[in-house]
């Protein structure tokens, strides 16, 4: 029996995968090369293979448009200067803080943590810039942890929070396409029908949201709590960013319009790419940006997302072949039959798998698909209900993007907290945000597994 699990395509495909990510291949290259492994081992031959990884990359290409055109939406909003407004206003309030009540360092220590855990979250769903906010804020800062030796760390955790907790669980922004567009729409193409409502993501989504929240409140005023002392070169090695950039009024106003248009939009028309489109024409019918510069606008936008999107429309390729190849029929029996039923053991096993490969790729993004096409087979043989499968394959698709070294939750960070060479990406970024939020992702995600 066991021989007959070392020969099924889909867990060789998915071992080769794991191996290739692991060796840092590209991406890309090692779901291809996965993917016509699998098809060979199944017996489909080149030709079908690549027939069935064809057909599976359509249902990609809408996710890429929406990174794209999100893309684009955080490069104008980055240009409007309210980033820069924020980093000049919190340094200015930071400085006169610490001169006039320098008896309550505590005090002034959490508040400024709790500000950086608004702004971070704020960057997935009700201002996307994702990580572009991190080196113009927080390189500024850095003079400022000093002072109150602050432990970065702590920071690397609170940053890192607030980049995955909130497309976890709000539908708007990077949430619209994690939740909606990639997770429910997984469901769906694998047989498990639901709906993209509000109640049922926040719902299925809650319990592993506040296992991530208790990993926060665990770094912060536990493991991280106690002072650190650095080199005192910040004011030096980092220049004051924010001081030096001219902030227009007219941009300002524009961003916070746009931001207001995009966010009503996504609501009202339950449509990401029209409400980046919105959000972007708001800039040129304000003269903010001209119209020959939508064309670098879009390119840069590109650039920033549309490596994801990419991969996630290989992703779908690759869960086409396995679907194609009919070896996620026999391991979903396999499974099933060898764990007696055991709901426990088959969730602890689907979110554990889940940490593997998202840590390899260091996409959560790109790692539902390739798990759906397995997973909801599975939940449905064992009597999981829709939401149940919801945040099973949500959490096992968000763990390891917290601790993956290569992903941008945890690189973006270290961007911002290392720009004087006193901040370690592997031992100061993704060893405290791997113990901090895998661990009790993992074990809130089976609660929400067994429970709903």
């Amino acid at each position: 029996m066991w021989m007959e699990l070392c020969t099924n395509p889909v867990v060789i495909a998915v071992v080769i995968l794991l191996v290739l990510a692991m060796l840092r291949l590209n991406v890309v290259f090692a779901i291809i090369i996965a993917s016509l492994v699998g098809g060979m081992c199944a017996g489909m031959g080149e030709v079908k293979t690549l027939q069935a990884f064809s057909s599976g990359l359509g249902r990609g290409a809408q996710l890429a448009f929406n990174y794209a055109l999100l893309g684009a939406f955080s490069i104008v909003i980055s240009r409007s200067g309210i980033t820069e407004l924020l980093a000049h206003t919190l340094l200015k309030k930071i400085n006169k803080k610490m001169t006039v009540t320098n008896g309550h360092v505590t005090g002034f220590k959490y508040l400024l943590l709790g500000l950086l855990t608004l702004i971070a979250m704020s960057s997935q769903n009700l201002i996307p810039v994702h990580i572009a906010f991190i080196p113009i804020l927080i390189p500024p800062l850095l003079p400022v942890f000093e002072k109150l030796q602050l432990d970065r760390r702590a920071v690397a955790c609170i940053l890192t929070f607030g980049l995955i907790t909130p497309y976890m669980c709000f539908p708007f922004g990077f949430g619209r396409i994690y939740i909606n567009d990639i997770l429910v729409g997984s469901l769906n193409s694998n047989g498990m029908p639901i709906k993209p409502l509000l109640s049922n993501t926040v719902t299925a989504m809650a319990i592993p949201a506040l296992g991530m929240l208790v990993g926060l409140l665990i770094a912060v005023f536990i493991s991280y709590r106690k002072p650190r002392v650095y080199e005192a070169k910040s004011s030096e090695a980092v220049p004051a960013v924010a001081a030096q950039l001219e902030i227009k009024p007219l941009k300002v106003i524009a961003g916070l319009v746009a931001i207001v248009v995009g966010f009503t939009a996504q609501i009202m028309l339950d449509s990401l790419f029209i409400a980046s489109l919105a959000a972007v024409l708001v800039f040129v019918i304000a003269g903010v940006i001209k119209l020959r510069d939508t064309q670098d606008v879009f390119v840069q936008g590109v650039y920033l997302m549309g490596a994801i999107g990419i991969v996630m429309i290989a992703a779908n390729g690759f869960a086409e072949v396995m679907k194609a190849s009919g070896g996620v029929d026999s391991l979903v029996d396999f499974i099933a039959h060898g764990l007696g039923n055991n709901r426990g053991a088959a969730v602890f096993m689907m979110l554990f798998i889940g940490l593997l490969i998202t840590m390899g790729i260091g996409s959560s993004f790109s790692t539902v698909p390739l798990i759906a096409a397995i997973y909801v087979p599975l939940c449905i043989k064992l009597g999981m209900s829709p939401m149940a499968t919801l945040a099973v394959v949500g959490v096992a698709g968000a763990l390891g993007d917290a601790g993956s070294p290569v992903s941008e939750s945890v690189l973006g960070p270290t961007a911002g907290l290392n720009a004087d060479g006193q901040h370690d990406h592997i031992y100061d970024s993704t060893v405290p945000t791997f113990i901090h939020f895998n661990i009790p992702l993992l074990i809130a995600g089976w609660i929400a597994g067994m429970i709903l």
